[in-house]
Order: C-alpha cells, then structure tokens, then sequence
C-alpha cells in the first residue's frame, strides 16, 4: 500500500500559537505551493483528510487536479486536541499546566484536552482500518503535523516520546509504504 502523507500549508496564525483543533485560514496566496505538492503526488489516488479547513482546502485543489477515485473527510486526523489552551501563546500557558505536559506530552493530558497517546489511537485505528481494506490504489492523506508524526511513529516502530524526531513542514510530502 502506497501512502502519501501531506501537511497543510501554512496557517494565518503567528507563531507561538497553539491552534490545535481551531478551524484557521491558510496564508495566501497558496497556488505555487499547492502546484509544488501536487508535482509530488500520483496522478490518481484515494483522499483522506482532516475535515479542518486547513486541509480541506488543499484535498479540494488536489481533487480537482487528479483523477480522484474517492474523497473522504476523516475525523480520526483531526490535529491534537488542545482543550484549554487552543489559541492561547505558548506562553500565555501557566507553567504548572504547561511544564509537567512538556515533560510527558505522550501522556499528560491537556486540560479539556487530549494526550498524544489519545491522538496516536484514534490515528492507528484510522490505519488498522484502511490498512485491512487491502487498498492497491495510492492513497494521500492530508493532514497535520501531529497526526503525520504519529503515522510515522507507527510505521517505523519509533516510540512516540520521539515523534519530534519526525520533522514535518507546512507543505511536506512523505511516501510510505505499508
């Protein structure tokens, strides 16, 4: 199984934000990044991606520039779930709260949030499920870094304390195979 995994362009949020699961624009204009990504993808394949509108919005372009056998939105890649904390600066964030998460984000759960570990099942069920479909067509999954970083983590058996290791860019295309 031929799997592409792509990260959204970049957001209009400066950096220091914790934007999570907040639905934010992307910076424009995204056209010339777009046609770079697309450069990088099969000229047909299956679509998933997050339904936030930072994804959606390039799955739409890249729908509509190859031979799309199916699209589907997917809950299950939705970024981390940053609870209290979405759209706060890093900084804004009390070091009781934020210290004992950067020290464990595996499993310190974010206030009205989730860990990491939370957001690295519900990304390997998503996998077990469209692994065991035994799919022969490429598939390009758009989402976040988070979510990117944990496919990594299982496709190469890194322990997820390391999925910093797995440096994802705004716009970065990763092929692997399953």
């Amino acid at each position: 199984m031929e799997i592409y995994l792509v990260r959204h362009t970049e957001t209009v949020c400066e950096k220091g934000i914790c934007y999570g699961q907040s639905d934010v624009n992307l910076v424009e204009p995204f056209d010339l990044i777009f046609e770079n990504i697309l450069s990088q993808l099969p000229a047909e394949a299956i679509i998933f991606s997050s339904p936030l509108k930072r994804c959606v919005i390039l799955a739409e372009y890249i729908k509509k520039n190859i031979k799309t056998i199916s699209f589907e939105k997917e809950e299950r890649l939705m970024e981390m779930n940053f609870g209290d904390w979405e759209m706060k600066t890093w900084n804004d964030i009390s070091p009781e709260e934020l210290n004992p998460w950067m020290e464990d984000f595996v499993n310190i759960k974010v206030s009205n949030g989730e860990s990491f570990v939370e957001l690295h099942k519900r990304v390997a069920d998503f996998l077990s499920n469209l692994t065991s479909k035994k799919i022969a067509d490429p598939i390009v999954i758009i989402a976040h870094a988070g979510v990117i970083r944990s496919l990594l983590c299982h496709h190469t058996s890194l322990p997820l304390k390391d999925a910093f290791n797995n440096k994802v860019d705004f716009g970065q295309v990763i092929k692997i195979k399953f």
